[in-house]
């Protein structure tokens, strides 16, 4: 079969599509004939390497143990492991697994749930990586309620896209920050308010949210507690940047510091498990309409690399899909 593999970390260039042996599926895994991956910040981190805090959580120090990168992916299930019970070979799946780049791939059962019906494979495969992690920071980790007050930094990214819908979906109000050229995709998702953050500081204190979700952003975290009421809630999704062993994710670890000794909430959200529970629960929400994903552009698998550099130059509207 085809897949993208990688055998050194690196740039985009480190990239090659090859021909490798189908995989077998194990005790409570599924074959997938994958149809569509999507491209995110972690398959960026996992390609390169970086920050150095990636290899040492079990990735590899040297050279990567899996060489076939993706992570979200919709298809057909091919055939079943032993202890499989919720699927059938042909049934439309979506989900995560290691290796999505790829014609073939295998998945543990409870990483998959039945594709949306009203998702084609492209659609279906921007969605779980980004949609559960908004999910999380919305519903459990933000423990949003409906009347709450909700500011969305990075609202027209992967995560920040998902994120205003989830919001609005749970009740609440939203205000998302964009640039200039995004602000109409933000109100098209149902943003109740846009800021121009090219224009105005969301973070100035002028105004102040119940919950405020960063989604990969680098500001201090003494701005966004201004943004946030006496007792509001401050989620940090991911981060970038920051130096070169634990990259964005100092902000997580001093806002969990600080958290105590302060009356706001603080908190961080790293990658956690794409349960079948979360991804049927987002496709209910994508099948009644208050969920939709939304796709900046599709590749095919073999220019792999080149959607990896457009997510890397950081202009994406929403979600970066490959046709598999």
């Amino acid at each position: 079969m085809k897949a993208i593999t990688h055998a050194t970390y690196g740039p985009p260039a480190v990239l090659r599509l090859e021909e490798v042996a189908q995989p077998v599926p194990g005790g409570g895994e599924v074959l997938i004939r994958v149809h569509a991956a999507a491209v995110d910040p972690g398959v960026w981190h996992l390609m390169a390497g970086m920050p150095y805090l990636v290899r040492a959580m079990g990735f590899g120090l040297r050279a990567p143990k899996v060489r076939i990168r993706g992570m979200d992916v919709a298809g057909r299930v091919e055939a079943v492991g032993p202890d499989v019970t919720r699927f059938r070979p042909g049934d439309e799946v979506y989900g995560t697994c290691d290796g999505s780049f790829a014609e073939y791939a295998c998945a543990k059962e409870d990483s998959l749930a039945p594709k949306p019906g009203n998702l084609g494979f492209e659609q279906a495969a921007a969605v779980p990586i980004s949609a559960c992690t908004a999910l999380q920071a919305v519903r459990d980790v933000g423990r949003l309620r409906a009347g709450q007050t909700v500011l969305v930094i990075g609202a027209a990214g992967g995560v920040g896209t998902f994120a205003v819908q989830l919001a609005k979906a749970f009740g609440a109000h939203v205000t998302g920050v964009c640039s200039t050229a995004k602000a109409d995709l933000v109100r098209s998702i149902g943003a109740d308010e846009v800021i121009d953050y090219t224009r105005h500081d969301p973070t100035d204190g002028t105004r102040r949210y119940d919950l405020v979700l960063d989604t990969a952003g680098n500001r201090p975290l003494a701005r966004l507690r201004r943004a946030l009421t006496t007792r509001g809630t401050l989620v940090i999704v991911g981060g970038e940047g920051g130096g070169r062993w634990i990259g964005g994710n100092d902000r997580q670890l001093r806002a969990l510091l600080l958290s105590p000794f302060v009356g706001q909430r603080l908190r961080g959200l790293a990658a956690m498990h794409q349960h079948h529970s979360d991804l049927q629960l987002l496709a209910e929400l994508i099948e009644t309409g208050s969920v939709t994903p939304v796709i900046d552009r599709t590749y095919p698998l073999a220019d792999v690399p080149d959607a990896v550099r457009y997510l890397m130059e950081g202009h994406a509207r929403g979600k970066i899909v490959v046709r598999v």
